[in-house]
């Protein structure tokens, strides 16, 4: 079976003669289309191209947690994160290639009890890696399920918040897209609690510092109310450290670093600022 990858964003299609047109989810404003035009692969092309996955721990400093990698990258370059907890282990913004090395080495771990992306950019091959897994849930919020490229049986819509295991909670918190979410991993940072955000807020590296963008390639801001909201929604949970979705970490205070920064955010598209322009 030939299921189409976008070799742009790496998300899957599904299994068809030719590939589609175009991609939706590149063609759409928050993404792009390279200059050289819409390409698409297989799995198969790509590990005959030699891409491997690689799984290795955080840090000693979070149990628990596990990033998950291809290298050569591919697609927009997303780093996945496995959680694993005593209910069964997530992998969030599943990566766009999936090989018996990712199985092997996820197995060892325990396995996978769920699946979840932020966002449609963070689909990746999300109904594949299920597959080799034994067809464990995938689950897409309600609110972006029509950038489903390839649907399955072991999707598993869900809107608001939502428990895939105990201990791990989804969020919707909106902004970059209607659907775009963050998962609160509650033994995440010692006990204190860890968000794992995407890009629904985004850390800036080494900086202590988040940010929130309608698109962030095109640079397209978001609105002063649409950056409250966001924060309002994960207000009421408990979280110390924030991992994004390309590796980069607000180690500390991380609730505090989301309100500060919503907070400039806001200030500056609200003309709070503009004596200083």
């Amino acid at each position: 079976m030939t299921h189409w990858i976008c070799g742009t964003c790496s998300v899957e299609y599904a299994d068809t003669p030719e590939p589609p047109a175009s991609c939706p989810i590149c063609t759409d404003e928050r993404q792009y289309v390279p200059p050289t035009g819409q390409t698409w692969t297989t799995t198969k092309d790509r590990a005959a191209a030699g891409h491997r996955t690689h799984v290795e721990p955080v840090g000693a400093h979070e149990p628990g947690l596990h990033r998950v990698s291809v290298q050569p990258t591919v697609g927009i370059g997303q780093v996945s994160l496995l959680v694993q907890t005593e209910a069964g282990n997530l992998l969030w913004d599943p990566t766009g290639f999936v090989d018996q090395d990712a199985v092997d080495a996820i197995s060892a771990l325990g396995g996978l009890a769920a699946i979840a992306a932020s966002h449609p950019h963070m689909f990746g091959v999300q109904v594949e890696w299920s597959h080799a897994f034994g067809g464990v849930p995938v689950y897409v919020n309600e609110a972006d399920q029509r950038w489903l490229g390839r649907t399955d049986e072991v999707v598993r819509p869900w809107s608001g918040t939502h428990e895939p295991m105990p201990g791990v909670r989804f969020v919707q918190a909106g902004g970059h897209f209607p659907g775009s979410s963050v998962a609160i991993w509650a033994a995440g940072a010692g006990g204190r609690g860890a968000l794992l955000s995407g890009d629904t807020i985004a850390p800036v590296t080494g900086r202590g510092w988040v940010t929130f963008m309608r698109s962030y390639p095109n640079s397209i801001p978001l609105s002063a109310a649409a950056v409250r909201r966001i924060v309002d929604r994960v207000e009421p949970y408990d979280f110390d450290r924030l991992y994004g979705n390309f590796g980069a970490v607000v180690e500390a205070d991380a609730k505090a670093a989301v309100r500060r920064s919503a907070d400039r955010y806001i200030g500056w598209v609200s003309g709070d600022f503009d004596a200083d322009t």
